[in-house]
């Protein structure tokens, strides 16, 4: 997996890039060969200054590595902070530029690494969101969304990932993420990888939500069956 994000980042770049956000935003697909010769997914998400990258296989159920953090643009060139990356996590803090160029519904990364679009970046719960509060024993316990323990969720262009790390021990903690439906009051989701339990890949999420006060509320049962009521926030650009 370590060659597999190398190759996504290294290269010259060989196409011209649009100097615009719009354009960056929402979902994008892609796939590689793995050493196994087997053919896997790759998923990215790109919203209001955040971005995570996924391999992973649907068929067999594995999640193979992601990586992601925050972006800047400068011209026809991303700067991207990672904030997690579970190949190699010794790159978590690091910034890197990255030359891109998008044409319609391609974009190209340093020059040999072609995506195509999944979905734009718009919709209600679009954006890159932290959570704010979780009830436990019936009282809504608040979170500090600031320190290097933390939980985020991209939603963009039909498709979701949540990330759990802690970016002072560079670990990748847990994710998850597949596709999702929002219209007030339902939200759904479809889980296409799974770190901490690929038998749940398939399995059909459905929730009540609501905007209130700029905050989602997120409610109804866990992917192990448990109560579940959440408050997130967007993250800052």
């Amino acid at each position: 997996m370590k060659q597999l994000f190398i190759l996504l980042w290294l290269s010259p770049l060989l196409l011209p890039a649009q100097d615009t956000g719009a354009a960056l935003r929402g979902a994008w697909q892609s796939s590689f060969t793995g050493a196994d010769g087997e053919e896997h997914e790759l998923s990215m998400l790109i919203q209001d200054g955040y971005f995570s990258m996924t391999a992973y296989d649907v068929d067999d159920k594995s999640f193979l590595a992601t990586l992601g953090g925050s972006y800047e643009i400068t011209g026809d060139t991303l700067l991207v902070t990672y904030e997690w990356d579970s190949s190699v996590p010794q790159n978590v803090g690091s910034t890197r530029a990255m030359p891109f160029g998008v044409n319609g519904s391609l974009l190209v990364f340093n020059g040999d690494k072609a995506w195509q679009r999944a979905g734009e970046g718009d919709g209600e719960l679009a954006g890159a969101w932290q959570i704010t509060g979780r009830k436990q024993d019936g009282e809504m316990r608040r979170r500090t969304p600031t320190g290097p323990r933390r939980t985020m969720k991209i939603l963009t262009g039909g498709r979701f990932q949540w990330i759990a790390y802690n970016t002072e021990s560079r670990e990748m903690l847990g994710t998850g993420g597949g596709t999702y439906t929002a219209e007030e009051p339902r939200y759904s989701e479809k889980i296409e990888f799974f770190s901490r339990d690929p038998e749940r890949v398939g399995d059909q999420l459905s929730f009540d939500y609501k905007i209130r006060n700029s905050e989602w509320h997120h409610m109804g049962f866990s992917s192990k069956g448990d109560p579940l009521y959440e408050t997130w926030g967007h993250r800052p650009r």
